[in-house]
């Protein structure tokens, strides 16, 4: 596994910070070395997440993340996701740093590294490789959808949320970890940068897909998943929300997946969305009215974003939505993780193993 450095200058543990958020929680891909963030240096990257050491130090700036090491990581990763897409001027001498180094760059912005005359020479002159996860395939080789995703045994569950940036990924990952613990085969479907960066076997970042092909692009993934792994459950991760008017990849992933069930993400302290100080967030309810009316489909359960609240605002919460919108409420992080996975068998119950004793 190669080792890896995360660049997250002023944004670890914030909404724009997500993608190294994702990475030092959840990383099939790359083995995380230390994160980048002079506001937090000396901290531990896990406890400043979910208050969990996790042996993985935020350190100062790209000299001090190399001389900590023995060896010189193979990789920097940008570990941010900004509203813009693109690197600042700053960004921009740290990744030609790296490159100078010896290290690969991943990244997951709209604007491509390998095409960028000064890095991608940099790159070459240094014998290093650049990956840019949003890349789309190239055109003539995307498709469109053709109905074959109604072929697919497994049970699909796409996991949206109320808004962006607010956990659907790190929410799909837990459930996902979970149904397979409790021997369900399980395959995780990744929609976005962060995802694909951690490893997702299967997947495509949508947002920089032509809408022409965004549905068809996402069927052929479940597809592939269901023909490769043959799973029981294939969990499709969910972007930005249907309701919100600056993302339009929900529509796609409900139409392209044709989900079974949803699972929603919600943030009930969250007052507006994020980047968007002048529009509020929607209650649950009106964005599964909006989901359940968009397609056919129903939503299985609320999963909470708990950020700004206390564990007995949560406990609230849970029991409220609960009692409200009659589902099941958990919070992923904070709550135990079979209460996830015992949602989807509360909605799907021919996915229950069968004891030992009665398949004898």
């Amino acid at each position: 596994m190669p080792t890896a450095v995360i660049y997250c200058e002023g944004n670890f543990g914030q909404i724009d910070g997500k993608t190294a958020n994702g990475l030092v929680r959840h990383s099939q891909a790359y083995r995380i070395l230390s994160v980048i963030d002079g506001r937090l240096e000396g901290r531990d990257s896990g406890q400043v997440l979910d208050k969990v050491s996790n042996d993985i130090p935020i350190v100062e700036d790209l000299e001090a993340a190399v001389t900590r090491e023995a060896h010189i990581p193979n990789t920097l990763i940008y570990g941010m996701a900004p509203s813009t897409g693109k690197m600042s001027p700053t960004d921009r001498e740290i990744v030609l740093d790296a490159i100078a180094l010896g290290m690969n760059i991943v990244s997951g912005l709209h604007e491509y590294l390998g095409d960028d005359p000064e890095i991608s020479s940099a790159a070459d002159a240094a014998n290093v490789t650049i990956r840019d996860i949003r890349k789309p395939r190239p055109s003539k080789d995307m498709r469109l959808f053709d109905g074959s995703v109604s072929e697919v045994k497994a049970i699909r569950i796409a996991v949206l949320g109320t808004d962006c940036a607010i956990g659907k990924r790190t929410t799909a990952t837990i459930l996902a970890r979970e149904l397979n613990a409790r021997g369900i085969k399980t395959v995780l479907v990744g929609t976005g940068q962060t995802g694909l960066m951690q490893g997702a076997k299967y997947g495509i970042a949508m947002d920089a897909v032509p809408p022409q092909f965004c549905c068809g692009e996402l069927e052929r993934v479940i597809v592939a998943a269901s023909r490769g792994d043959d799973p029981d459950v294939i969990l499709i991760e969910g972007q930005g929300a249907l309701s919100h008017p600056a993302f339009c990849t929900s529509a796609f992933i409900l139409r392209g997946s044709q989900p079974h069930g949803v699972v929603l993400q919600h943030a009930p302290k969250r007052a507006h969305r994020c980047d968007f100080p002048a529009m509020p967030m929607p209650m649950p309810q009106s964005e599964i009215a909006l989901i359940e009316a968009f397609a056919d489909t129903r939503v299985i359960g609320i999963t909470l974003n708990h950020e700004a609240m206390t564990g007995t605002e949560v406990d609230r919460a849970i029991d409220s939505l609960s009692r409200d919108l009659g589902v099941p409420v958990t919070d992923a992080l904070t709550r135990p993780e079979v209460h996830l996975s015992d949602m989807v068998l509360a909605a799907f119950p021919q996915l229950r193993p069968v004891p030992l004793a009665a398949a004898e």
